[in-house]
């Protein structure tokens, strides 16, 4: 089984879940987040991501040093200047640690937080001849007023669809298939269904089927592959990769050692075939 909609989930590929999880999943729907709440996290979304940046600042996430090991397609020749778009783009935990090890990119970046925007501005890295950093909603129109259409040759979307309703799912991922020229690609990694962070929500924090609300009032979605793959075919894109990536998180300081399922893709707008 894939979904958690099924009344006794055994699990995926990626992980077998005990009677401990289903347990687990089972009493989640025991109390859900209401229609109102629901709604209001919907209508405040932007602010509850400022807030986030607001408190954390830049010491949340840790700079991702591993993209270029995940996704090759970021290593480039240094004689090509290519368009990058980051969707989510936080402080610039991914950026900046691109421009250091030397990727031949103009760069594009985008976050729902104009607090996150700014601090990617304040960076002393930050050029704007070689990046442009800018506020956006990316289930709304906004994006076009600063990118063209069949402009951008990678979009990169990395823990950031699933911070996003399901309902915008399918406009967020055609907004992106209309930036990228014929041929670019969309690379993806997010959470993956039956993580552990999914197992330890507790009852009145699911709002649908894979779907939940954090304590600070941000959310997360848990994808299935079926359910992604889906999701991609329907706007358009070619699918190269999308599968299941198992990581396994330890802190020996606060005793966790974890199972983590996270989702990672690569999709392509198909190429226009030369007449």
């Amino acid at each position: 089984m894939s979904h958690t909609d099924d009344a006794t989930p055994t699990g995926h590929a990626a992980r077998t879940l005990s009677e401990e999880d289903r347990q687990k999943l089972k009493k989640q729907d025991s109390r859900l987040v209401s229609s109102f709440q629901a709604l209001q996290l919907e209508k405040n979304a932007k602010k509850h991501w400022d807030l986030f940046y607001k408190r954390n600042e830049t010491r949340f996430f840790k700079d991702r040093h591993w993209t270029t090991r995940e996704f090759f397609e970021l290593v480039g020749s240094a004689d090509e200047t290519r368009t990058l778009l980051e969707v989510g783009c936080g402080v610039g935990n991914l950026i900046y640690p691109l421009i250091e090890e030397g990727m031949n990119f103009f760069v594009y970046a985008c976050d729902l937080s104009p607090r996150a925007v700014d601090f990617v501005k304040s960076n002393e890295k930050y050029d704007e001849t070689k990046m442009k950093a800018f506020q956006c909603d990316i289930t709304s129109e906004d994006i076009f007023t600063v990118i063209p259409d069949n402009s951008v040759d990678i979009v990169t979307l990395i823990f950031v669809l699933s911070a996003i309703h399901p309902d915008n799912f399918v406009v967020t991922l055609s907004n992106i298939f209309k930036i990228l020229k014929s041929g670019g690609l969309l690379l993806l990694r997010d959470y993956g269904l039956f993580d552990m962070a999914q197992l330890r929500f507790k009852p009145g924090n699911k709002i649908s089927d894979n779907f939940y609300m954090r304590q600070d009032g941000t959310r997360s979605y848990f994808f299935s592959e079926e359910c992604l793959k889906d999701l991609l075919v329907q706007c358009g894109f070619e699918v190269i990769e999308n599968s299941y990536v198992q990581r396994k998180t330890i802190n020996l300081k606060e005793d966790i050692d974890a199972d983590r399922v996270f989702i990672q893709g690569k999709y392509r707008k198909p190429p226009v075939e030369q007449a």
